[in-house]
């Protein structure tokens, strides 16, 4: 009998700047068939409720299902749990580098660990600015072993008009590098097609 196993993505939030677009990953995912399994750091808590108007109560509220940092037991660590994958968003440069050597000390940690032994999709929304070689070095290894490493750059061909155009279109597009294509306002259709 064939297996049809839901639609789930590991969501995880760091503690680097840029919280908001980790919540905007889990609102845009809450009108889909996608659950969405979320891990918090510390720090990410911390962040979140620095740089935004959302508390963490509020932010676990909108995912399928919360995980502690602390469980290492958690469904998600596990290769047999199916996912469509993982986005680490925002990543800070410890996750990136805790990641890009092994180290399984937390749950996102372990999480990331096993969508790469399972030769699933990782996106890493790294967050900073300038970039020591140190950076680059884990983002190059990750890069070669299939990782995506996808900050959240904002676009202008498409006209945003507000930080929230921004945020949207950068939170649909780390979904779609785990093929969860969204209905996103002005999506690139060419030169030609963008002067009309």
């Amino acid at each position: 009998m064939p297996l049809n196993p839901p639609r789930r993505v590991i969501v995880a939030i760091t503690g680097a700047t840029g919280t908001i677009f980790g919540v905007r990953v889990l609102q845009m995912l809450q009108d889909t068939d996608v659950e969405a399994h979320l891990v918090l750091s510390r720090w990410a808590a911390r962040t979140l409720v620095h740089e935004t108007a959302h508390t963490v109560e509020e932010v676990e509220a909108m995912a399928t299902r919360v995980y502690p940092l602390a469980d290492q037991g958690a469904a998600i660590s596990s290769g047999s749990f199916l996912t469509l994958g993982m986005i680490v968003v925002p990543c800070s440069m410890r996750t990136l580098a805790a990641i890009a050597h092994g180290l399984g000390d937390n749950l996102i940690h372990r999480a990331a660990d096993v969508v790469l032994k399972e030769r699933r999709r990782l996106v890493l929304a790294v967050r900073e600015a300038p970039l020591s070689d140190i950076h680059l070095e884990n983002m190059l290894k990750l890069s070669r072993m299939g990782v995506v490493i996808c900050p959240p750059m904002p676009a202008f061909y498409n006209k945003p008009q507000s930080i929230d155009d921004l945020v949207s279109y950068t939170a649909a597009r780390l979904l779609d590098q785990l093929d969860v294509h969204l209905d996103v306002r002005n999506r690139w259709t060419g030169l030609r097609e963008a002067a009309r």
